[in-house]
């Protein structure tokens, strides 16, 4: 496995991971509401992943990909947070490349990038569906800030009154 910079010629296989990670995630009552999630992610964001995230020298879109055949198995973006902080973004596996270390691989990645931008923090939310996740982050050393229920949808969040969990890690 290796994890590289984002190329255009990446963007189907993104989008693809992204759908299948969101449909593995959702639960059938609300099935409307995650695909409308799914459109709009993919509308305003991953799309677009070279406007969304590429343009700015502080910001990174990155994936994994196996080394046998090329093969797309996780990615993970970083956004601008505020001046001293970047958000953590769309880190997914493919189910069948989880608990082998990528999403691992890919957190080492956000965090060298970070400190590389001289960001003094790293924050990040996830929701109730992604208990694994979670694990991952707080045996990384983040720690969780805050729950909130997530009641308006948007880019980032399905909404639907989901629980989201809210992360930082400090970079000193």
């Amino acid at each position: 496995m290796k994890v590289r910079r984002y190329l255009p010629a990446d963007q189907a296989a993104v989008i693809a991971l992204f759908r299948e990670f969101m449909h593995e995630l959702m639960p059938p009552h609300l099935g409307a509401e995650f695909h409308s999630y799914i459109e709009r992610a993919i509308h305003e964001e991953l799309g677009r992943i070279e406007e969304y995230y590429l343009l700015r020298p502080d910001q990174g879109f990155w994936v994994a990909e196996e080394q046998r055949d090329g093969a797309l198995a996780g990615m993970v973006g970083v956004e601008r947070h505020d001046a001293d902080s970047a958000e953590l973004r769309r880190m997914a596996v493919a189910k069948a490349q989880r608990r082998t270390g990528i999403g691992r691989a890919l957190l080492s990645t956000v965090e060298s990038f970070c400190r590389q931008c001289a960001y003094r923090r790293i924050v990040l939310s996830t929701s109730e569906l992604q208990l694994p996740a979670a694990r991952l982050y707080e045996s990384s050393g983040y720690s969780m800030l805050r729950e909130e229920k997530a009641l308006q949808a948007s880019h980032k969040t399905v909404g639907a009154g989901l629980t989201r969990y809210h992360y930082e890690k400090r970079m000193e």
